[in-house]
């Protein structure tokens, strides 16, 4: 199954419903199907073999997103804020790519001698040409190429084949099943896995989209409102600033029934703010990879509400988990010998499933032999089955022959009212191996020392994990989806 056939069933069970964009004067399924008909035809007369987009969220994403399946080639989102020299690095991934690019980032691309267009020029020519038919592929060609974050590593290309997209949609999301009412926020960017998921979810659903090109807490607030926004997704910096924007006050967002949150870990204390801010709204706790084709476990709504409601320590734990399971998708934990552990016994978090990728451009397939792709988590199951993430595999500090986890050291840190962030990596030692650094970023009007800070460690866990470094910072390093990117942290501490 092609993704270009949710599209499909969507303009064939509702075609004259708003797909994207404003009631009054947006796009209906029909028209997004016509549309990217036409992209496909420009796609196939130039001869191109993937179709590149950078650019900022908005209604130019779902249409490529579509015209590439239509058109039998991958859409390979970049992203736009990279500089010219890596976006020049990624496109050597890229096998005679004609590109679309917004007129801020299109001059990189013409210097490389590639075809480029606007999302205007492009969709221009769509609108022009006899939408095109019969070109879309099979199941298993690759429908999406998606650069993953490099947090740790230089960025891979994972290959996300139409049977992988469309079994993560068929498996979660109920057809048609959203209200005329029904409208989703799109602010997270095109060339994150919850940005391609979002489009075929929610056009799947029957619910409408309207997108948030650059993200601003307060420009957020307003869309909400003004376009009667009931659904949303952010990752967890987009919403620690909402929270600070707010500064104790409530969001105001009657329409907003759901929240989901993702792509990088939540902080408690910005989710018990967050809870406090959006008291009518319900949260939901996104957890997934690019490798996963997006979501495979979900912590409910209902689950945010017991945890918070209950005295039973077990039960308010799972506040920070990733929730359970999706279906179709089975998960073990292993350690380092391969062998299954049991509730509440920690290792790392293998997957397995229909959506479930875990396959790289240029590279040998990372499933082993019984499908199972091994995804360098950390995590542990509880007796309930909740899955808890305690972070990357290999951001893991190994002090003294001990292992010790940063998120651990991260939260006992984020509990100082002082602290807003904080981000702790390992640095080569000669005597422990590796010593523990902790860069951490206070609140405006806030004064702590170093050894405030190790002593508040100290005393809330074992000596061991506490940092042998403190460094101040106005910022941390993140990328534009949240994650932390902790090797530049680690080249920080070494220059120190």
């Amino acid at each position: 199954m092609n993704i270009a056939m949710l599209l499909d069933m969507a303009t064939a069970g509702n075609p004259d419903r708003v797909a994207i964009g404003s009631r009054a004067s947006g796009t209906t399924s029909a028209q997004l199907r016509r549309t990217a008909g036409g992209v496909a035809a420009v796609v196939h007369r130039a001869g191109a073999r993937e179709l590149v987009f950078a650019g900022v969220n908005g209604s130019a994403f779902p249409v490529l997103l579509f015209g590439a399946a239509l058109a039998g080639v991958p859409l390979v989102p970049v992203n736009y804020r990279l500089s010219a020299e890596a976006l020049t690095g990624l496109l050597g991934h890229t096998e005679k790519p004609l590109v679309v690019a917004d007129e801020a980032f299109a001059g990189v691309f013409a210097d490389a001698g590639l075809d480029v267009r606007t999302p205007t020029s492009l969709l221009a020519e769509a609108h022009a040409a006899t939408p095109a038919e019969g070109l879309e592929g099979s199941a298993d060609d690759p429908a999406v190429l998606l650069f993953t974050s490099g947090t740790t590593a230089a960025p891979k290309a994972a290959v996300l084949r139409h049977r992988h997209l469309t079994s993560y949609v068929l498996q979660t999301v109920e057809f048609a099943s959203a209200a005329p009412d029904d409208t989703v926020l799109a602010s997270v960017p095109p060339y994150h896995i919850a940005g391609v998921g979002s489009v075929l979810s929610n056009l799947y659903a029957g619910r409408r989209m309207v997108h948030l090109g650059a993200f601003e807490p307060g420009s957020w607030l307003r869309l909400v409102r003004s376009e009667g926004v009931t659904s949303a997704m952010v990752v967890p910096t987009m919403l620690a600033r909402i929270v600070e924007h707010l500064d104790g006050r409530p969001a105001e967002v009657p329409t907003l029934r759901s929240l989901a949150y993702g792509g990088a870990r939540m902080p408690h204390t910005v989710l018990e703010a967050a809870l406090r801010a959006f008291p009518g709204t319900g949260f939901t706790n996104a957890y997934g990879l690019t490798e996963t084709s997006s979501t495979i476990a979900l912590l409910g709504p209902d689950d945010h509400r017991a945890a918070l409601a209950s005295d039973d320590p077990a039960v308010r734990a799972r506040l920070g988990s990733a929730g359970r399971m999706v279906p179709g998708v089975e998960a073990q934990i292993r350690d380092a010998s391969g062998n299954v552990q049991l509730p509440g016994v920690p290792g790392e978090l293998w997957v397995r499933g229909p959506q479930v990728s875990g396959e790289y451009k240029g590279a040998a397939a990372q499933l082993d032999a019984d499908g199972w792709f091994h995804t360098r988590d950390l995590a542990h199951f509880d007796e309930d089955g909740y899955l808890f993430i305690a972070g990357r595999a290999d951001d893991t500090i190994i002090r003294g022959g001990e292992n010790i986890a940063p998120a651990e050291v991260e939260d006992v840190l984020l509990r100082h009212p002082a602290v807003r962030e904080a981000a702790v990596v390992g640095v080569p030692d000669e005597e422990w191996g590796e010593r523990i650094a902790a860069f951490v970023v206070t609140h405006e009007g806030s004064a702590v020392d170093a050894e405030s800070l190790r002593a508040w460690v100290r005393n809330r866990l074992r000596g061991s994990k506490t940092p042998d470094v403190v460094v101040f910072r106005e910022e941390l390093p993140y990328t534009p989806t949240g994650k932390l990117l902790r090797r530049r942290l680690v080249a920080a501490a070494q220059d120190d």
